[in-house]
């Protein structure tokens, strides 16, 4: 059996706005086409009677035409997440690794993005030195910026 990863998905309660995050905050680029998709066939896939839905792939950045995508999608009707918490079960966070943390992270806020702790830096054994931050896109989902030396 062969296995290959091809995207993560994030719902959200405003696709075009968190995309657009993406791309100007993190440098990711959209992926045609859009999706709309409606039907028996998707109901059926996803478990969810009367589904319509719509977005976006966007193309992650430093991996070329055939990098890894978020696939962001919109339901018709979304059921809302708790809180923002970085120990809340389920999706972590999404990582980027940038040459200047503190650069990229005034460009996450600057794009709609918020804090969730400050830039912090450390030894990771057998790894490295790492500087980071955990910040959340504009619907709370964690994103994590990092820099090794």
């Amino acid at each position: 059996m062969k296995i290959k990863y091809r995207h993560l998905n994030i719902v959200s309660s405003d696709w075009k706005k968190l995309a657009a995050f993406y791309v100007e905050a993190l440098g990711c680029e959209t992926v045609s086409p859009e999706r709309d998709l409606s039907g028996s066939w998707i109901e059926k896939a996803v478990g969810v009677e009367g589904a319509r839905i719509s977005g976006i792939h966007v193309r992650l950045p430093g991996h070329g035409d055939e990098g890894t995508t978020i696939e962001i999608l919109q339901y018709a009707d979304n059921v809302p997440k708790s809180a923002t918490r970085a120990n809340r079960e389920g999706f972590g966070h999404i990582a980027f690794e940038v040459d200047d943390v503190e650069a990229a992270t005034e460009r996450v806020l600057a794009c709609g993005g918020s804090k969730v702790g400050d830039i912090a830096s450390g030894q990771v054994a057998g790894t490295g030195h790492v500087t980071l931050v955990y910040l959340a896109d504009p619907e709370g989902n964690i994103v994590e910026l990092q820099s090794w030396a």
